[in-house]
């Protein structure tokens, strides 16, 4: 009996996580899920990359970083194409200032930029729902940082997806980008991508989406998004950012 009783007390006391494993408070828990499917060729990959870096170093960004209750948000980049191809380039990583932005930046530079086919939106926002379950923060809010040039068109329904994300209290933000140029077979770019992304992407509290006219606008539309999300500033519409020199 006093074996039995120790086993059970033993095994209650396992189950108990222990005080450092309990989560680090951040403002927010951010994913940026950046899209690298076969319509966005190297070049254009590359700039998405490049304006995400900038974006996340920028003085604008970092205020609203540290104008935060805590002062840090929770942060991990992935990016995405077909439905069975996600890929973690930096996981989860406190940033406070403008050294832990630097840092992080730095290693999302040291991955090869690499493109995969067809565009599964309904696959990434999957992938980010699991990347949650193992964030070692918490945060007032979650939210998914969706960018990218074209429809949903291999994977599960983006609708049943993203009402499962939506149940879960986590927030879906868009980033669609809006072009003239073909593909890279020559096809013509996806038409009103602005609005796909406002009736079938986005959802949930305060969601918004900043369109990008091209790639060029993407360093700016990028840092926009980020300055609002991290704030906490309520969604009111759409916002097209053009091509501008970088500041």
């Amino acid at each position: 009996m006093r074996a039995a009783f120790l086993a059970l007390l033993f095994a209650v006391l396992a189950s108990v996580p222990a005080r450092g494993d309990a989560p680090e408070a951040v403002d927010i828990e951010l994913i940026l899920a950046i899209d690298v499917s076969g319509s966005i060729d190297e070049e254009e990959a590359a700039l998405q990359r490049r304006g995400y870096l900038a974006a996340l170093v920028h003085p604008q960004v970092l205020q609203a970083i540290s104008g935060g209750e805590k002062r840090k948000i929770g942060l991990t980049y992935i990016e995405w194409a077909g439905y069975h191809y996600q890929r973690v380039v930096v996981d989860w990583a406190a940033i406070s200032d403008k050294a832990s932005a630097e840092s992080f930046v730095a290693k999302v530079a040291q991955v090869p930029v690499s493109t995969e086919r067809w565009t599964s939106i309904s696959g990434a926002i999957e992938f980010a729902m699991k990347r949650f379950e193992v964030s070692p923060y918490r945060g007032s809010r979650r939210v998914i940082d969706i960018s990218g040039d074209g429809r949903n068109n291999n994977g599960r329904d983006l609708g049943e997806v993203r009402r499962e994300a939506l149940e879960r209290g986590i927030v879906i933000n868009g980033l669609p980008i809006v072009n003239d140029r073909p593909t890279r077979w020559g096809t013509p770019p996806e038409r009103d991508l602005d609005l796909y992304y406002r009736d079938f992407v986005i959802g949930g509290p305060g969601s918004f989406y900043i369109v990008a006219d091209g790639f060029q606008a993407f360093a700016n539309a990028i840092r926009t998004k980020l300055v609002r999300e991290i704030s906490g500033a309520p969604g009111d519409g759409v916002v097209r950012v053009k091509a501008s020199r970088a500041d």
